[in-house]
């Protein structure tokens, strides 16, 4: 499917070293390493021209190269998915860069399709996801929140229950999905920034670009996903993984 936006270049950082599930992005689930199943949903993605892993450790590398999976190596000392990101775009030449998770293992090709048709607007510069946000979720720190403009542009993430509901009775959270595109001018000024006082608060890397006036447009994903970050979200994914073989 041809676009009118330029080369699109994904990227998924892998980390082996995660603090809370150490080597998470090799562990199996339904069979498979979990980086497997995200290389694999991005790159049924026809609005995807490339997809290549990007990690800071020689196991991934080599278990990359073993199954024909494209890979690079990048600094150790990448503070963030997004810093991984650019160091790719450095040696890389693309028009949009979309950083996705490597523990994000139930994402398919149906999520990139809203991510990257935002860019059809000239005027917008970063986008993200977001689903309607479960009831468990609504009061979980773990699960990201963001409010929205009309225009869909953020008008913040939170940890936090937002908006407050004062009277009761709202139904409309939402909640964020960590994957993003970029084009490349907004990518490079991220970078260039020092991290924002309100990211460094929330531990959000994305309120350093609302921090500095560059807008993120959220657009609405079509499932939610489960971000892998403990041996409880491992088993949910494979409960959900193995229906769908």
């Amino acid at each position: 499917m041809p676009s009118n936006f330029g080369h699109v270049l994904a990227v998924i950082p892998a980390r082996l070293g995660s603090t809370r599930l150490p080597r998470k992005v090799l562990r199996e689930i339904a069979g498979e390493p979990m980086i497997a199943w995200v290389y694999r949903a991005a790159r049924a993605c026809p609005l995807l021209d490339q997809v290549l892993i990007a990690t800071d450790s020689d196991e991934v590398l080599n278990f990359a190269q073993a199954h024909s999976l494209p890979a690079v190596f990048t600094p150790e000392d990448c503070p963030s998915g997004t810093d991984r990101v650019y160091a790719v775009a450095q040696s890389i030449p693309a028009d949009i860069y979309v950083n996705i998770q490597g523990d994000e293992p139930l994402l398919t090709p149906q999520h990139f399709m809203p991510l990257l048709q935002l860019f059809e607007r000239p005027e917008v510069q970063v986008t993200t996801l977001a689903v309607r946000c479960p009831a468990a979720d609504i009061h979980n720190p773990n699960a990201v929140k963001v409010v929205t403009a009309d225009d869909d542009r953020a008008l913040y993430f939170s940890r936090a229950t937002i908006p407050f509901d004062r009277d009761g009775g709202f139904a409309g959270y939402r909640k964020h999905l960590g994957v993003y595109a970029y084009r490349k001018a907004a990518l490079d000024r991220f970078a260039a920034l020092p991290p924002s006082w309100l990211e460094r608060v929330e531990r959000l890397e994305q309120l350093r670009l609302l921090d500095n006036g560059i807008p993120i447009h959220v657009a609405a994903a079509p499932s939610d996903t489960i971000g892998v970050d403990t041996e409880e979200d491992l088993r949910a994914a494979e409960t959900v993984l193995s229906a769908r073989k």
